[in-house]
């Protein structure tokens, strides 16, 4: 274990650099610090980074799939990733290296595998018997196109139709192609003069396995003699066909048509259909046809022994519908129920009893696949209700607009969490349990409690428990309810800034301790709120209005080197003098007709009901100014020790005292500084014509992040990472005074771009930002020889300045005495905009901002209570809280470009790293782990990086992805313990980790899909049956279909690809005593029930053999006496 003395410098390599450190090291010992040594434990081998599990509803489906016996999910999607769903907790994250779209997926039922079809003609065999699936085997299509696939329960053999009509089959175990091909033209003969088009359905007769329906686009269906290898019928129909699916008794099928009809077929009757069915058309009078309606894209038909059959059907409504949602339609018997979704249905499976086709399927439940949703419907009650949903697929219920992980939280929240938001649950769910409930959960070898919060673009935010790999919604606040809302979009207010998703939610700042929180919101709106868990109704919604404004003064200088004169408030001032409280404004306009004192939305002025969760403490405003609209808040921080919240734009600063309800401080950005300001910048004047209403925006107000600029070929402003929310080419207008939402896609993903190191020379089109707020008890100057209340301001110019804070004493005279304010005159500088702040202690543990334990706010009191919270202290958790006067601390700064290590309170920087040359960093967050600390770092060139404190050695630094949109960049975080998540897709979350640890003990904790499960037994064909050869008749697929039969298959037709799972597959297949001691069990079944076949059939032999015997014999008794010629 390396020591690391805090009087050396990260670059220490040079004689330079040897006195700097030793003239470091005297100022430290003039400031009457002792010299300390602190011991580094974090090396590189306790980093490793790898992917853990990933969340949400698949984006984009496109295919499903079920294993009615292990009763395990399959989803495939259009960028090729497959996720698997047991029961809730077992989920799991497949992708295909090609990323073409899922066409189809095939489970081999009960054996652990599943086929994959994809879009680029390629099959796959994926081997789910071991905790991360792989592929076993691939076979790429050269000459064909794959349309659809078929396999028969139990059987190795898989029917692939193509697109030019024929039928390739494939055997599952070698992969490879059999010789028997099924072409197009032999299986229509004459019945058409031209092509059939792509195959649409396979199947089986569920009766006869050597029989085949085969159908075609064009409306042809074929039954075909996989032994003689022609067509025993042939079906034509006038529309074309979406699917087929057969009675299970074998005589009947169904197809589903494009004119919006089912056409039911007697097996033995090709001439026409047995039945016409037009389930939403309306019944003409005249007897003439129904009128056509959409396509029913799909059918299924599933019989029950005690009553009529389901037949279930996805589309066909009329054409008249126009503007009703999409329907899943339900008839059984006489009653036809149709059921409305959300959205556009994908796919639709029925749940059945049996996985035998030839039994009666007692179907029990629909899985239905829609665009955005997964729904299952209980077919077994009456009204059909849908179960209620155990998995978090309703991450994009609205579109997430930014998210925050806390791993390591105090252990009461979430189950406060739960209790509250357990009263959100709606009823009418089904009351049976989850169907799908196969696999086995993980060991949870992580026992500390992890919190996902999200923010959505309906202004709503979430709660996740997403403690041991898991993730489950505990609870959700609107914030949104506390604004008036507007019935229509001619009713909006013209105050708006942006065009859609005024609530949107932009930052959050959470402190679990204390359990305040504190949302920004893409209306240039800060709302706090308290955790309570008694219901209150607030009478009047205490709110605050801020003019936050970005003026020099009026006075334009024809040089531009005016200094701006120190505006910020002294020590001593009253903090009304600074900015007298503002209260909602009658006009909207100020004397020469622009909009003024007029925030963006309207606050409810009727009685508020607020349920038991987070209640609103106070709400902030930013207005609008002399027809300038406010500026989208950048950064956003709360203390509750403190009583205080603090947020910045483009434009400045403003401090709120949410206690007395109060604002502290109100100040541009250029303000701050004082007589300090190291930049040269061209003072503004108000501009002298502006429009009354729909003024025009230039790029620098709606410039509202980071101040970095693009290549000078490009000229496009870098939007900001923490909104996301403005992509606009430079010298651009948006008119109204309006941005883009945060849900609109940013079409510009070009984040490569050269930026000047020098900081002198501004832009005159971009505003110095706040970019970062760190509440903290520090040294706040040179000179201090004890911590004390501050807050630390970056900015994205790269600036560090402290506001000292001056606290009354607590209980009453905290409510009384006003909070003073003033700048501490400490400004620091690193190259690029701050992106994070902590501080260090003596022993090199992190200080955390001071907080107040949560307490029932809405019960009264008692005198023993006041009399405690009188004395009451801020709490903070650090080792060195008690520490002597003589101890420093260290501030850890990370910027978009670098980071540094200052010691405090002396301001010389002991260490330095620069992250990144070429590229910027996204995100930076001071992080624990291995009861140690570090600094984690994601960059927009893909690269997560990490670096040791307080020395900041470089520990890992790992190319993970690139950043390809900005819902990366607005959504990536890292939190303690090594975990990490951003949002992958709209609707999923990925986690990460970049610990060690968690990488070797993710193999444990992941759930497994496959379980050792009986086939349940084969439906008994019963005596007579067997007696007159009814029943099911098998097939030796291996004598027609193995090559001595049919031969080798053109090799020109598919490539076999050997998959990357295979040597864990057969790991995976042979994985463990037990599994092997099951399968040799369900073998030994197997050859039982075999063997019970054979002997039914030897004793039906017998007594046919007897009953042959016996007519004989009678025969001979009647014509023994008769000559020939009296026959």
């Amino acid at each position: 274990m390396r020591k690391f003395n805090i009087r050396k410098v990260l670059d220490g390599l040079t004689a330079v650099s040897a006195v700097a450190s030793a003239s470091s090291a005297a100022q430290q010992q003039q400031a009457g610090n002792r010299e300390t040594e602190i011991q580094e434990t974090l090396q590189s081998e306790h980093f490793q980074l790898c992917k853990t599990v990933r969340h949400g509803f698949p984006y984009q489906p496109s295919a499903l799939a079920f294993d009615p016996v292990q009763k395990i999910l399959a989803i495939g999607t259009q960028s090729g990733a497959l996720r698997l769903f047991g029961r809730p907790g077992v989920e799991c994250y497949c992708q295909h290296d090609s990323g073409a779209a899922v066409i189809q997926l095939q489970f081999l039922i009960n054996e652990g595998a599943l086929v994959s079809a994809l879009a680029d003609d390629t099959l796959h065999l994926w081997n789910l018997r071991q905790k991360r699936p792989a592929i076993l085997h691939s076979l790429k299509f050269n000459r064909e196109r794959i349309t659809f696939c078929h396999l028969p329960f139990q059987s190795k053999w898989l029917y692939v139709g193509t697109e030019r009509g024929n039928i390739h089959i494939v055997n599952v175990e070698s992969f490879t192609l059999s010789g028997y091909v099924i072409m197009w033209n032999k299986a229509i003969e004459l019945s058409s003069k031209s092509h059939p088009g792509p195959i649409v359905h396979i199947s089986d007769n569920p009766m006869d396995e050597g029989k085949l329906l085969i159908g075609f686009e064009s409306g042809t269906v074929v039954l075909w003699d996989l032994k003689s290898k022609k067509a025993d019928y042939r079906y034509t129909h006038d529309e074309a066909i979406h699917s087929v699916a057969w009675h299970h008794e074998g005589k009947q099928f169904i197809c589903s048509h494009s004119d919006g009809t089912l056409t039911i077929w007697n097996v033995k009757s090709p001439t026409k259909p047995f039945q016409t069915i037009t389930p939403h058309g309306k019944q003409l009078k005249d007897g003439k046809k129904p009128e056509p309606c959409k396509p029913i894209l799909k059918v299924e038909y599933k019989t029950t022994r005690a009553g009529e059959p389901f037949i279930i059907l996805s589309g066909g409504l009329s054409y008249d519908t126009v503007g009703r949602r999409p329907c899943l339609t339900v008839m059984h018997g006489k009653s036809t129920a149709v059921l409305e979704m959300d959205y556009s249905i994908v796919d639709f499976l029925t749940l059945c009893e049996t996985p035998y086709p030839n039994d009666f399927q007692e179907p029990y439940a629909v899985v239905v696949l829609l665009e955005k949703d997964l729904v299952l419907i209980d077919l077994a009650q009456n009204g059909y209700p849908i179960f209620e949903n155990p998995y978090p697929l309703t991450i994009h219920e609205s579109p997430v607009t930014c998210c925050e992980y806390f791993a390591d939280c105090p252990v009461d929240l979430i189950p406060a969490l739960y209790s509250v938001g357990a009263r959100q649950k709606r009823q009418g769910y089904s009351k049976k349990e989850w169907p799908i409930s196969g696999g086995n959960w993980g060991l949870i070898t992580q026992s500390y409690p992890e919190i996902i919060i999200t923010g959505h673009a309906d202004g709503s935010i979430k709660f996740w428990d997403a403690s041991a790999i898991t993730l489950q919604v505990l609870y959700k606040l609107k914030t949104a309810k506390v604004f008036e809302k507007s019935r229509n979009k001619d009713d909006r207010p013209n105050t708006d800034i942006v065009d859609e998703d005024p609530y949107a939610i932009q930052i959050i700042s959470w402190c679990p301790e204390s359990r305040m929180l504190c949302i920004a919101g893409v209306s240039a709106h800060v709302i706090i709120y308290r955790f309570s868990k008694q219901e209150v109704t607030t009478e009047v919604i205490p709110m605050l209005e801020v003019r936050l404004l970005y003026e020099i003064n009026d006075i334009e200088t024809p040089d531009g080197e005016q200094v701006p004169p120190s505006s910020t408030p002294g020590a001593g001032s009253n903090p009304q003098s600074i900015v007298p409280q503002s209260h909602p404004s009658t006009s909207s306009s100020s004397s020469d007709g622009l909009r003024d004192n007029v925030p963006c939305l309207k606050v409810k002025n009727s009685p508020l009901k607020q349920s038991p969760g987070y209640q609103t403490e106070l709400v902030i405003q930013l207005v609008w100014v002399s027809g300038e609209p406010p500026q989208q808040i950048t950064s956003l921080a709360v203390n509750s020790a403190y009583g205080l919240v603090v947020f910045g734009n483009c434009n400045g600063i403003a401090m709120v005292d949410y206690l007395q309800k109060t604002v502290l401080l109100n100040l541009g950005t250029i303000e701050l500084y004082g007589s300090n300001d190291p930049y040269r910048r061209e003072p503004r004047s108000p501009r002298k014509t502006r429009q009354p209403s729909g003024g025009m925006l230039t790029v620098a107000s709606c410039m509202c992040g980071l101040s970095n600029l693009y290549s000078e070929s490009v000229k496009k402003l870098r939007t900001s990472y923490i909104t996301g929310l403005c992509d606009i080419n430079e010298g651009t207008v948006v008119p109204e005074d309006r941005c883009k939402s945060p849900t609109s896609d940013v079409k510009d993903n070009s984040f490569s771009r050269s930026r000047s190191s020098s900081v002198t020379s501004i832009d005159k089109e971009s505003r110095e930002a706040i970019s970062a707020l760190h509440f903290c008890e520090t040294f706040t100057r040179k000179a201090d020889t004890s911590p004390s209340p501050c807050l630390w301001v970056g900015t994205t110019l790269g600036t560090v300045l402290v506001i000292v804070l001056n606290l009354p004493p607590g209980g009453e005279q905290r409510l009384l005495q006003p909070v003073i304010v003033s700048p501490s005159g400490t400004i620091l500088r690193l190259k690029g905009a701050i992106l994070r702040m902590a501080f260090l202690d003596t022993t090199g543990s992190l200080v955390p901002p001071a907080h107040e334990p949560w307490r029932e706010y809405n019960v009264p009191e008692d005198k023993d209570e006041k009399e405690k919270a009188k004395k009451r202290r801020p709490v903070s958790v650090s080792p060195s809280s008690s520490q002597e006067i003589s101890e420093n601390q260290y501030a850890v700064i990370c910027s978009e470009k670098q980071a540094k290590v200052i010691s405090l309170p002396s301001q010389n920087c002991t260490y330095k790293q620069n992250i990144t040359e070429t590229s910027f960093v996204l995100r930076g967050d001071i992080v624990s782990l291995s009861n140690s600390i570090c600094l984690a770092c994601f960059c927009a060139n893909g690269h997560i990086m990490t670096f040791s404190l307080p020395s900041l050695r470089p520990l890992l630094d790992v190319y993970y992805l690139p950043l390809t949109n900005m819902r990366i960049a607005r959504t990536f975080c890292f939190t303690n313990n090594g975990q990490a998540l951003y949002l992958v897709s709209p609707t999923e979350i990925q986690r990460l980790t970049y610990s060690q640890e968690t990488c070797e003990n993710l193999q444990e904790m992941l759930g497994e899909l496959f379980t050792p499960v009986e086939t349940p037994e084969a439906p008994n064909r019963g005596f007579f049956k067997g007696l007159f050869g009814g029943g099911a008749q098998s097939l030796d697929r291996e004598e027609l279909f193995g090559e001595s039969a049919s031969g080798k298959a053109s090799r020109s037709l598919a490539q076999h690809i050997p998959g990357p799972g295979g040597i864990e597959g057969v790991k995976g297949a042979a994985s463990g005593v037990v599994g092997e001691l099951a399968r040799a069990r369900l073998a030994l079944d197997e050859r039982g029930q075999k063997l019970g076949e054979l002997e039914e059939k030897t004793a039906a032999m017998l007594y046919s053999a007897d009953s042959f015997s016996k007519h004989a014999h009678e025969m001979m008794l009647k014509y023994k006496d008769k000559k020939w010629y009296q026959f």
